[in-house]
């Protein structure tokens, strides 16, 4: 089976940190890992338009009833009317997480997913929790992510 990664962040951009989604993205599709996140836009896109660029495999997993209200790029969307809640799938559906940029919605995932024990990779986080694991580059936080630095 696949690793399956959460990919987390804010649904807006700012700096480069879509770029850097992107980036996430298409190096987890090479690796062929599954990428989970919150379906919408910003850094949920940016990485999931990455993965598809190289093939890779999709599950957006949104706060919503409406499947479409997903990006373009997801394979999957699992539409689960449960707002924020949803954040716990995400968390929980992932083998380990990496966070790109972010806001108050990704700091709850990477509190929850560092509770249950599992790695959380950082890249341009707004807050340094104990445990999370910070990268400087897109293949810095995918290799530590999957265990290869």
């Amino acid at each position: 089976m696949p690793l399956q990664v959460g990919v987390i962040g804010s649904g807006d951009c700012y700096e480069n940190v879509c770029e850097i989604a992107e980036r996430v993205g298409e190096l987890l599709a090479e690796r062929k890992c599954v990428i989970i996140n919150g379906g919408l836009y910003g850094v949920m896109e940016a990485v999931s338009r990455g993965a598809k660029k190289k093939g890779g495999f999709v599950v957006g997993i949104v706060p919503g009833k409406n499947k479409e209200e997903a990006n373009r790029y997801c394979d999957v969307v699992i539409a689960t009317n449960m707002g924020h809640a949803r954040n716990m799938i995400i968390v929980h559906s992932s083998d380990v997480l990496i966070a790109v940029g972010g806001g108050y919605g990704t700091i709850s995932e990477m509190a929850i997913a560092l509770k249950e024990g599992k790695r959380v990779v950082g890249i341009k986080t707004p807050v340094k929790l104990p445990g999370l694991i910070e990268a400087k580059t897109p293949d810095e936080a995918v290799d530590i992510a999957l265990g290869k630095s």
